[in-house]
């Protein structure tokens, strides 16, 4: 059965939170099979699927096709969409491209950023918002981990219980001191998901292709529980031996029996 926000925020201090992110119907639906309460469609499509140098180059056209995707896979997860860059700009365009995410299947909506204005904005008309603090990427200048300073721990702190009160009903620390996590995680009223954040977050979320071992880059906070890039790479190579050998399709004709010359 489908988690409500309430049913997230209930998990608090009770049940740690699992949440992979996903951008394909397939992906979906074999995490969904495996029991997984919540799906992030991330804007980090655009750069582990996509090819871009940055989640700045998503669009919102983008964001529907996944969630659309995700969301016919995974027809009974909770799923959080992410708002792309710019598209929260101000109150009335969050609202906007929240409400096109969430008619493309999400169940609620992420943002990054103190934008308080937009999130008490969204809540007001019944919008389930996700807060994002730490490592924000869609305005970073580097993916360096932050608040290791007194004065940028500070400032993260003050941002989470901001956009608490705003009305999020959960929120994101990215590649923060695990020290920092742990006491943000413990004056925070609503759960916090750890992303690079240690282990004291009420939740983690990795993204499904560096869990998958998919690509040539994962972040050091990261775990590979496969290595899905080297399968790929052995199937081509398998592939295209049988192909110029003529193995291939021969062996599945005198398998299958159809050969219909």
């Amino acid at each position: 059965m489908k988690m409500l926000p309430k049913d997230l925020s209930e998990m608090k201090g009770k049940k740690p939170i699992t949440m992979l992110t996903a951008y394909t119907c397939p992906v979906a639906r074999e995490i969904e099979k495996a029991g997984v309460p919540v799906i992030l469609v991330g804007d980090t499509v655009g750069m582990v699927e996509m090819g871009f140098d940055s989640t700045r180059d998503v669009t919102i056209e983008h964001m529907e096709y996944h969630i659309g995707a995700v969301r016919r896979g995974a027809p009974d997860t909770h799923i959080i969409g992410d708002l792309p860059y710019l598209t929260d700009k101000d109150p009335n365009t969050a609202l906007v491209s929240a409400k096109r995410l969430l008619a493309a299947g999400a169940d609620s909506i992420k943002l990054e950023g103190p934008k308080l204005d937009v999130i008490a904005h969204l809540v007001a008309n019944d919008i389930a918002v996700v807060g994002h603090t730490g490592l924000t990427p869609q305005t970073a200048k580097s993916f360096k981990k932050v608040g290791g300073t007194s004065s940028e721990a500070q400032r993260i702190m003050d941002e989470a219980k901001d956009i608490e009160h705003a009305g999020a009903f959960m929120i994101v620390f990215e590649h923060i001191p695990y020290s920092l996590a742990n006491t943000m995680t413990s004056s925070l009223a609503v759960p916090s998901i750890g992303i690079g954040a240690g282990p004291d977050c009420d939740g983690q979320v990795l993204v499904i292709n560096d869990a998958l071992g998919l690509g040539d880059y994962w972040p050091p906070f990261s775990k590979q529980y496969a290595h899905a890039s080297q399968t790929i790479f052995d199937v081509a190579k398998a592939f295209t031996s049988e192909v110029e050998s003529m193995e291939f399709p021969n062996n599945i004709i005198k398998l299958t029996g159809t050969d219909k010359r």
